[in-house]
């Protein structure tokens, strides 16, 4: 494995992990500031998904599919909270599983009905189609670090958002005493109707941004859930920073798993059997680093304080 394998295999862990962040920020947040799991999350991913490939192929404007995806996932899950999710505010954490669960099956069976159930193809844009010689012998495709730039821009605009504005001191506040900040006069209820529909505006944008690199299909939501689980899980519910570091060590270590376990498979085992094992193996990685993380830090790596 030469030198320049390894970078691409970096940035392609760096893209990735980017992209479990977008997802797993908008979680955490829900989760952490608002006690409320939503595994209807990886829905509105979806959404992003398909309604970005489509309005794409209409029109031929990726940033407007990208812009109309986040509108429209923005405007569902806002009917989403005030129909279903705002009646699970303060309710257990059974109910709210339960009740999300319920809307994930509605939503793959809506994407049937309206998409079919067979995947779409999600177009690459035609300026970003070839790759970018970023030093001589690597070249690496456009579309790949428009990922990463994206993904590091969120990333600064949330920490900025939630530590340093005046939303985000809002937020904190009716997360850790409720009644105390509506008695101050926060909305609070409006704050938390916002911080809902940013977290669908980041699902959707990950939605879309995905499409042109892998499979817009039914279930796609619930396949990216549990790895953005892993990744609030690790970097401590709640927290965006810790949510930004735990993505990009799950995206590393899924990453690395995928590429390197197989070939060094092959040097013990046959190559069928590597090829068969290889995957699982590395799929596993993610599951490992957590056990580690939980037993040394059972409250993850940045715990949000209260």
């Amino acid at each position: 494995m030469d030198a320049v394998f390894f970078i691409e295999q970096l940035f392609n862990g760096l893209g990735y992990g980017l992209m479990l962040f977008l997802l797993a920020a908008g979680l955490t947040l829900v989760f952490g500031i608002m006690d409320t799991l939503n595994l209807a999350h990886g829905s509105l991913f979806m959404a992003g998904g398909y309604v970005a490939a489509t309005v794409h192929t209409q029109s031929g404007s990726f940033v407007g599919a990208v812009l109309v995806a986040i509108a429209v996932t923005v405007l569902v899950a806002l009917l989403l909270e005030a129909l279903l999710v705002r009646r699970l505010y303060g309710r257990d954490h059974l109910s709210q599983v339960l009740a999300t669960f319920g809307v994930i099956l509605i939503a793959d069976d809506a994407v049937k009905a309206i998409w079919g159930p067979s995947p779409i193809m999600a177009p690459t844009p035609a300026a970003l189609a070839g790759p970018i010689e970023l030093f001589e012998g690597l070249p690496y495709p456009a579309y790949r670090l428009l990922i990463l730039a994206v993904g590091l821009g969120v990333a600064a605009g949330l920490y900025v958002l939630v530590n340093h504005s005046r939303l985000g001191m809002l937020v904190r506040a009716g997360a850790s005493n409720r009644a105390m900040a509506e008695f101050m006069g926060v909305r609070v209820s409006r704050v938390f109707t916002l911080v809902f529909g940013l977290g669908a505006a980041l699902a959707a944008l990950a939605g879309a941004l995905m499409g042109p690199i892998a499979s817009v299909e039914v279930g796609m939501g619930e396949a990216i859930l549990i790895p953005a689980l892993v990744v609030i899980v690790i970097g401590g519910i709640g927290s965006i920073r810790g949510a930004f570091v735990a993505a990009m060590l799950v995206g590393m270590v899924d990453t690395a798993g995928r590429a390197f376990l197989p070939p060094l498979l092959r040097e013990v085992l046959s190559p069928s059997l590597a090829a068969d094992i290889g995957p699982a193996v590395a799929s596993i990685g993610m599951y490992v680093l957590m056990a580690v993380v939980l037993v040394l830090k059972p409250s993850g790596l940045f715990p949000a304080r209260a």
